[in-house]
């Protein structure tokens, strides 16, 4: 069964005693390698496969495995899910009873509202972010009491105050947040030892994916069930971590070699995915990161064509360029085999418009179409209401969004419908914002609100190119209502893939478009003055790279218009970087 691998595949796979890390470069066939080692130990050691455990990030990941083997395992699926089915099992031993429940992220944001109100000054921090903290605090095993000794401001302070409220009451309910699955198996190990030695003897062998993602309590979690024998294979590739924002330590794999004493390492160097040029061309812009090792990745694959570098005036003609450019791919390929890639989901307003310009089918992956994300619903409906204050659905929508800050505007509204022809349509969204203090429903320190402020700022771009309020009230129309007709002609259930970078990372394609090459963009303007956030923007880059099989485009601007600003673009380090070495 070990001749379809190659040499370093098959030394992984026959390594079966004791600790071992596999580290697997974009495309080398980790899973495959993975899933053969199961079988091998099946078959050729003859162990039992309840004894064995396959864990990993995502359901669709530990489901792909699962049927690859094609023998149920004493446990296959995510971390989270092992978590609850230990404490089921045996939550009883710290006073969790089998039959609690798990809350998912609205129900946390709702207790915490409502812990909040309990709380001096709560009108002045967001729940979503004290649930960030919560949830971080938690992934770095820390129990209310030990994150309050390291509170050292004000804020962390109510946070403390917060989260013990809300532990507390997590408690007297039998509820556990989807955190807990983990935090609290880990104390369930480490308070009872028989149970953690009869796990111990059950799981004699753990194979763990993606183990550059893990946090501070998946790492401890896996090294627990490790025990003694460290009958452990966990895979990973420093080049590809890209989730240190939620919470993930590209140093567990340096510290998996400190903990179990005689590791074995594999290099997975093989690439089955994409031609030379484009793995050179990765190579070239990962191997300027410093403080992790680079895999150099090589291929039996076509030498290919050369990644296209290209340069453009502005973001209209780089969308432009794109739906040229797919026009002829598209002739010979199919429109699923093509993907879009950027930074920011703000992006996709460009690209969007002028792919339903050029009739050309797109599917949004793990996003929502621009003009339909709830933060540009809530602004339109405000517009809509001030041009037609009759707009019911509009005024049901806005209504929602907080009784008081309804009252503010409805206050001014007959002012601003008299004013509506005066007032250029930035002006109208600025008056909104002034009166309903919208923005405050944001936090800028939360990923996903930052996101939303982005998109926000976004839709002031296209506020900027129709400021007749009414021009702009057509333009949102016509695009909603002609991706409305695409959709129903079924025309995009076969598109172009547009999504972010991050949402890419386990996905290929034969065709690949990365777009907005820029300081500020890729690199992120957060990420601009930390070495290791520059790195980790550098991996962000090298995943996008890595997912194009036949042909790479890249391109940036000269000057872009966005977040409702023009601005002299600056290409980016990471492509900087390259240009110089060639010279």
């Amino acid at each position: 069964m070990l001749n379809d691998l190659n040499n370093e595949q098959k030394q992984a796979v026959e390594h079966t005693e004791g600790p071992s890390i596999i580290l697997a470069g974009a495309g080398s066939g980790k899973t495959r390698v993975l899933t053969y080692k199961v079988m091998y130990l099946i078959e050729e050691k003859k162990v039992d496969p309840f004894n064995i455990v396959m864990m990993t990030f995502t359901n669709k990941a530990a489901k792909e495995m699962q049927e690859r083997v094609g023998v149920k395992l004493g446990f296959s699926g995510t971390f989270h899910t092992f978590g609850a089915l230990m404490l089921r099992k045996y939550g009883r031993f710290i006073n969790i009873s089998s039959d609690y429940v798990i809350y998912d992220e609205d129900d946390s944001i709702s207790l915490i509202k409502n812990i909040l109100k309990t709380v001096n000054y709560y009108k002045k921090i967001s729940p979503n972010y004290v649930k960030n903290i919560i949830s971080s605090a938690k992934d770095n095993l820390l129990s209310p009491d030990e994150y309050a000794r390291f509170a050292s401001s004000g804020m962390d302070e109510i946070v403390a105050e917060v989260y013990k409220k809300y532990q507390n009451k997590l408690q007297k309910t039998n509820t556990l947040d989807f955190d807990d699955l983990i935090f609290k198996t880990v104390k369930l190990f480490e308070l009872n030892e028989d149970i953690l030695k009869r796990c111990q003897q059950q799981y004699t062998h753990i194979l763990v994916d993606e183990f550059q993602d893990t946090n501070a309590g998946q790492y401890q979690l896996v090294r627990h069930l490790g025990g003694t024998k460290g009958n452990i294979t966990v895979v990973g590739d420093f080049a590809q971590s890209i989730y240190s924002w939620r919470g993930a330590d590209i140093k567990n794999l340096e510290k998996f070699e400190e903990d179990f004493k005689n590791t074995q390492i594999f290099h997975l160097e093989q690439n089955y995915r994409s031609t030379q040029n484009v793995l050179d061309f990765a190579y070239d812009i990962i191997s300027h990161n410093e403080t992790h090792p680079v895999l150099k990745l090589y291929t039996n694959n076509a030498h290919g064509e050369d990644v296209g570098l290209i340069e453009l005036e502005n973001e209209e003609q780089e969308a432009v360029f794109i739906a040229k450019e797919i026009e002829k791919i598209s002739g010979n390929d199919d429109y699923a085999d093509i993907a879009i890639l950027y930074r920011m989901n703000a992006q996709s307003r460009v690209i969007e418009e002028a792919f339903l310009h050029y009739g050309i089918p797109y599917v949004l992956i793990g996003g929502t179409r621009f003009y339909e994300r709830k933060e540009i619903k809530d602004i339109l409906s405000y517009i809509r209401v001030i041009v037609n204050p009759l707009d019911e659905v509009s005024l049901e929508r806005i209504k929602k969004l907080g009784k008081r800050r309804f009252e503010k505007f409805n206050q001014e509204l007959e002012k601003l419908n008299n004013a509506k022809d005066k007032l250029t349509t930035d002006e109208v969204i600025q008056k909104v914002f002034t009166l309903t203090s919208y923005l405050e429903l944001y936090d800028e320190n939360d990923p996903e609100d930052f996101s939303r402020i982005e998109n926000i700022k976004e839709l002031r771009s296209v506020a900027m190119a129709f400021p007749n309020i009414n021009d702009f009230l057509q333009q949102v129309a016509l695009v909603e209502s002609e991706y409305s007709e695409s959709e129903k002609s079924g025309k995009n259930k076969n598109g172009v893939h547009l999504m972010t970078l991050h949402q890419a990372k386990g996905l290929e394609f034969p065709f690949v478009f990365i777009i907005g090459l820029e300081e500020g963009i890729l690199p992120h303007s957060r990420a601009l003055y930390d070495q290791h956030e520059i790195e980790e923007e550098r991996r962000l880059l090298y995943v996008g790279i890595t997912r194009a099989k036949k042909k790479l485009f890249i391109s940036y601007v000269q000057r872009r218009f966005l977040f409702g600003r023009r601005i002299y673009a600056q290409v980016s380090r990471f492509i900087e970087e390259k240009v110089r070495e060639e010279l």
